[in-house]
């Protein structure tokens, strides 16, 4: 169960001022204003085409706004060196992969090269770095295999423990769970909320998935045509009024009564409509 989401909290390292962002002619976010609260887990959910992944790109550096400005530690992060970012914020983008044979080591060793440079090549540092992103994520008995050998959540997992490595406190996440079973969604859910509550991290993932996201976020951040138009703890904002209007999507929220937890359960037409419908389309 994630812990309460803290209203109160003054603290926000990375945050988002009029930001409008888009590919082309065509403007994605428009204006947008974004604060993430420190050491939670913070959600981007939305129908394809609202923004979040686009946000998330402009918060990780990858994407330059036309207006407006993402801050790191007061900081103007498109105007900051690429080294100094990657040292405070690691991301893991959507669909990642490994070139073919690199083993699970060599590609968690990858999140080390922020803290390298000319004066300071492999140290012992990075050993203990790896070795401890590989037994956070449960990989270290992968180490010397190739990553392309795994299944699909071991990847993922491995891709989890290069960021680790990187050793930032903010860590951005797009579509993480994508294309793998339930299980393992939930899997790597928990770890990701482990990585929030106990090592003090921050993170900001996008999720399709608006059980995943209910049940795992702290702050949740619903996004529709380029703009947040809700934003709160799940308990506040997870609601059917938010889902018909965010997503067009009727459905009841209810409390599960073992985990106490919001779920969304779509409305269905009844049989007796459904057997109307068919009866039309075949006629």
């Amino acid at each position: 169960m994630s812990k309460a989401y803290d209203t109160q909290s003054p603290s926000k390292r990375l945050t988002a001022q009029h930001l409008t962002v888009g590919y082309n002619e065509a403007a994605i976010l428009n204006d947008v204003d974004f604060q993430v609260p420190d050491g939670q887990v913070t959600v981007l959910v939305g129908p394809n085409g609202s923004g979040k992944s686009t946000l998330l790109k402009a918060l990780a550096r990858i994407l330059t706004p036309r207006q407006g400005q993402v801050l790191l530690d007061g900081q103007d992060i498109h105007h900051s060196k690429t080294r100094e970012v990657a040292q405070k914020l690691g991301l893991l983008p959507q669909g990642p992969i490994a070139p073919e044979g690199l083993t699970v080591r060599e590609l968690v060793a990858q999140g080390r090269f922020p803290h390298q440079n000319i004066f300071r090549q492999w140290s012992g540092e990075d050993e203990r770095a790896i070795n401890d992103a590989m037994a956070v994520a449960n990989v270290t008995e992968f180490a010397d295999r190739p990553v392309d050998d795994l299944s699909g959540g071991q990847r993922q997992r491995c891709w989890i423990a290069m960021v680790l490595a990187q050793e930032t406190d903010l860590i951005l996440l797009d579509e993480p769970t994508t294309f793998l079973d339930l299980k393992v969604q939930v899997d790597l859910m928990n770890l990701l909320v482990r990585l929030a509550h106990q090592t003090d991290r921050t993170l900001v993932v996008v999720l399709h998935e608006l059980n995943l996201a209910a049940a795992y976020a702290d702050h949740l951040v619903m996004m529709r045509d380029g703009a947040i138009v809700q934003k709160g703890s799940p308990d506040d904002i997870f609601s059917s009024a938010n889902l018909k209007a965010v997503f067009d999507l009727d459905a009841h929220v209810i409390r599960d009564p073992h985990s106490h937890r919001l779920i969304c359960v779509p409305a269905l037409m009844s049989v007796v409509n459904q057997d109307v419908e068919v009866g039309v389309s075949i006629a």
